[in-house]
């Protein structure tokens, strides 16, 4: 496999790989936000606090749990980093300042962020990567092989103090459940139980977010720090993923440079074993019927190394995946669609939100788990149908388009 064919466009070098891996991701990560669109956001965590009677949806969130949460975000995260690199470097080509260019792009990133959070929905990624963004760029002239080290060292020690917080938070469980426990444990674990961050507040979500458009934005302006501390919360996991994505691209993993027979056997070893852990976890919260805490701890803490292994897997065999079809029409679409998906991510939260919440269909709370499969395989299709069309005719995406224009400071040219 050589760099994986490679086009060019507009003079922009374009890497069928990353375009590809991106529409990949982007239609990936709706599996997992349908369930935030669509429900209280407790149910993310555990089928226990709504949507979780049936069979058929708990099998449904045990799926989800093993094979799609975290694994494309991560997707994205890697692919942010090495992106981030590649839109640094053709600026430097053009003769433009790679770093003013970065700066530019991560301020209106924030800003649409910042947009998508307030006013389309809670659940926005756009502001924690443009944060963490501003810190992985320091990194970007470091080799492969200490880019990797850092950030698996980086990794390794948000790991331990996820472990050690919902470790000791089981502990206290544990203890406090145990015949003849200690009061003075068993009144601590009720304190943190019946704390406020523990409480499902599936009654107040439903009215939320199936009232007018004015008390959903009120209500997420009362929290308007949330993107912060989110992104806060998500370093020790997005800052070495976008690490991870500089130094693949550098050693060209993510463009096609190695042999089959590498991506084939790091698919094997990293996806097999990540998702037999990955299934152990989700095994050991099914049996615990679904126990906030015991959920809890397996999304942020006991999922998060089998989760790295699954997402680099899960990238050497999407390469293989690409490379094989690299001709077909499929693959042609899944790129368009990643060159575009900005405005698919974006675009995504509008129609979902509109048909959920209550300004709109008011469908919030109202469909089963397993139901909602169909509207993942219908919002892709639609960003399959779009892209591909769309670009044959324009440079850009029309979200793409405004991103750089309004980082440029200047109209950019859009037909071909």
């Amino acid at each position: 496999m050589a760099d994986m064919h490679t086009s060019t466009q507009d003079n922009v070098t374009r890497y069928l790989s990353l375009d590809a891996l991106r529409g990949f991701a982007v239609m990936g990560i709706l599996a997992m936000n349908i369930i935030a669109f669509a429900m209280p956001e407790w149910a993310y965590i555990t089928p226990l606090a709504y949507g979780g009677d049936g069979v058929a949806d708990q099998i449904s969130w045990l799926f989800s749990f093993i094979f799609i949460d975290g694994k494309m975000r991560g997707l994205f995260s890697l692919l942010f980093g090495a992106s981030m690199l590649l839109v640094i470097e053709r600026a430097e080509a053009a003769g433009r300042s790679g770093m003013r260019t970065h700066y530019a792009r991560m301020f209106w990133l924030l800003i649409f962020g910042l947009i998508h959070f307030y006013f389309i929905w809670f659940g926005d990624i756009l502001v924690t990567y443009a944060l963490i963004a501003l810190l992985a760029v320091q990194f970007r002239q470091w080799e492969p092989e200490r880019l990797i080290k850092w950030a698996l060292i980086v990794y390794a020690l948000g790991f331990v103090m996820w472990a050690l917080q919902f470790g000791g938070l089981q502990f206290l469980q544990w203890a406090a459940t145990q015949p003849g426990a200690d009061a003075d444990l068993a009144r601590q674990f009720r304190e943190v139980v019946n704390s406020p961050e523990l409480q499902f507040n599936v009654t107040q979500e439903l009215t939320v977010h199936r009232g007018g458009y004015t008390e959903i934005v009120a209500d997420k302006l009362t929290d308007w720090t949330q993107p912060f501390t989110a992104a806060l919360q998500a370093l020790t996991e997005t800052l070495p993923l976008m690490m991870l994505g500089m130094a693949l691209f550098k050693n060209g993993f993510l463009i096609g440079s190695w042999t089959a027979a590498d991506y084939r056997r790091w698919a094997l070893r990293l996806a097999v074993t990540g998702l037999v852990l990955n299934a152990l976890v989700g095994l050991w919260v099914a049996l615990s019927g679904f126990d906030k805490i015991t959920a809890l701890a397996g999304f942020l803490a006991w999922s998060l190394l089998p989760r790295l292994l699954v997402t680099l897997g899960y990238v050497a065999g999407l390469l293989l995946l690409i490379d094989k079809y690299a001709s077909s029409p499929l693959i042609a679409r899944v790129a368009a669609t990643g060159k575009a998906a900005f405005t698919n991510y974006l675009g995504t939260s509008i129609v979902m939100t509109t048909i959920f919440y209550g300004y709109g269909l008011g469908l919030y709370g109202s469909v089963n788990r397993a139901w909602l499969w169909p509207f993942v395989l219908g919002a892709c299709v639609v960003m399959l149908w779009w892209s591909k069309p769309w670009l044959d005719r324009f440079r850009y995406g029309p979200l793409e388009w405004l991103w750089r224009s309004l980082a440029r400071g200047a109209l950019q040219p859009m037909r071909r």
